[in-house]
């Protein structure tokens, strides 16, 4: 068979693939994320295992605002079966009960981006931690329901059947060497990507989330909808690209940073170098701004001077040198989190989600800052990001 590369595989599956869901471009954008969100793997030369999971909580994300049961989008045209009208997804029943579920329970009102925002809440473990029972458990059967989902265009991506992924299998399972997604744990089914269409994500990040939205809103324009509302490319453009502002504040962060100030931590503004010496004279900044991705892991989340981030910094990333030049002080920062037994143990909770090769120790706060950073100048090259 002919070389094809990876450039060349992703571009097929969005124009040319056969398509009677919007399940391809969804399985494609998920890729997508996951390679702005681990890019150091593209490095590596080796092929990638993803947990079909991830992919998931993303689809959950994605998806979220075409559930709204007042004004449901649909995903593909329904047939009826023996008299029954069938759903466009086959996840739509569980995907609606879990935003019925957070509705009540967070008593906030709807928006298009609460799916990414839940998404982030459940990735970490002390957060996920502060719901009920009950919308744990309805979250983790929605996320089953679309994994079961998900296996379809993974079998039907390119000509054929499983011409261009391998069929998913656990990790300890697999037939080839590869690099796992951090805190991938074996029995975890997995995607495999290979290096080079890995390697092809990363290089066109930008241009893959475009073709991928751009497929998505003419394909979903162009399927049957309830004749109550008008789904147009725009209404579709905007949910889809919907990202959250923070939800719910950075109360417990918060509080545990006061108590540090208060026994007189040294803590220092990562961008002017101020010391902070007051509660009321600092932010609690998100590194990578969430209109970016939305990441509220604690090594994302630092005080920075207020003046300065409210003024200059604001949702924007600093450019490259000054990013880097900040390094001792962002490596500061997590030292002196060391200094709080709750936040030293969130830290390396957060931490173990993201990067590797951290261990514990006194270099662990140098290796973070650097691996954080770089890993924040990647997807700020990846998306074009505003800087300063």
């Amino acid at each position: 068979m002919a070389y094809v590369s990876g450039e060349q595989v992703i571009a097929t599956i969005l124009k040319h693939d056969t398509k009677t869901t919007s399940y391809k471009m969804a399985l494609l954008r998920a890729i997508n994320d996951v390679v702005l969100m681990y890019p150091d793997m593209a490095r590596k030369g080796q092929a990638v295992a993803v947990p079909l999971s991830r992919i998931a909580t993303l689809w959950a994300a994605y998806y979220w605002p075409f559930v709204d049961e007042q004004l449901p989008i649909y995903q593909k045209a329904r047939s009826v079966v023996n008299g029954q009208l069938q759903n466009d997804i086959s996840f739509r029943p569980a995907l609606s009960r879990l935003r019925l579920q957070w509705q009540q329970e967070v008593q906030l009102t709807p928006q298009a981006a609460d799916g990414f925002f839940l998404l982030t809440e459940m990735s970490t473990p002390r957060r996920r931690a502060t719901y009920s029972a009950t919308l744990q458990q309805t979250y983790k059967l929605a996320t089953e329901a679309i994994t079961g989902a998900i296996q379809m265009p993974i079998r039907h991506s390119g000509p054929g059947e499983w011409t261009v992924f391998d069929k998913p299998a656990r990790l300890d399972k697999l037939a080839i060497p590869v690099v796992p997604l951090p805190s991938t744990q074996a029995n975890e089914v997995c995607l495999v990507i290979t290096a080079d269409l890995w390697q092809a994500f990363h290089r066109l990040s930008l241009y893959i989330e475009a073709l991928c939205l751009h497929e998505w809103c003419l394909f979903t324009e162009k399927v049957p909808q309830d004749a109550t509302h008008e789904v147009t490319r725009g209404v579709i453009y905007t949910l889809l690209t919907a990202r959250p502002d923070n939800r719910r504040p950075l109360s417990w962060e918060r509080n545990q940073v006061d108590i540090l100030l208060l026994e007189q931590v040294p803590i220092f503004c990562l961008w002017t170098g101020r010391r902070i010496t007051q509660p009321a004279h600092y932010d609690l900044d998100h590194l990578l701004p969430l209109k970016i991705y939305p990441i509220n892991e604690l090594w994302n989340v630092l005080p920075v001077d207020k003046e300065f981030n409210q003024r200059r910094k604001r949702d924007r990333i600093p450019k490259t040198s000054d990013l880097f030049a900040a390094q001792p002080r962002v490596a500061a920062a997590y030292t002196a989190y060391h200094h709080s037994t709750k936040l030293r143990a969130a830290i390396h909770e957060d931490a173990a989600l993201r990067f590797v090769n951290l261990t514990p120790g006194p270099s662990f706060a140098d290796s973070l800052a650097q691996q954080a950073l770089s890993f924040i100048d990647n997807v700020a090259t990846a998306r074009f990001a505003t800087r300063f």
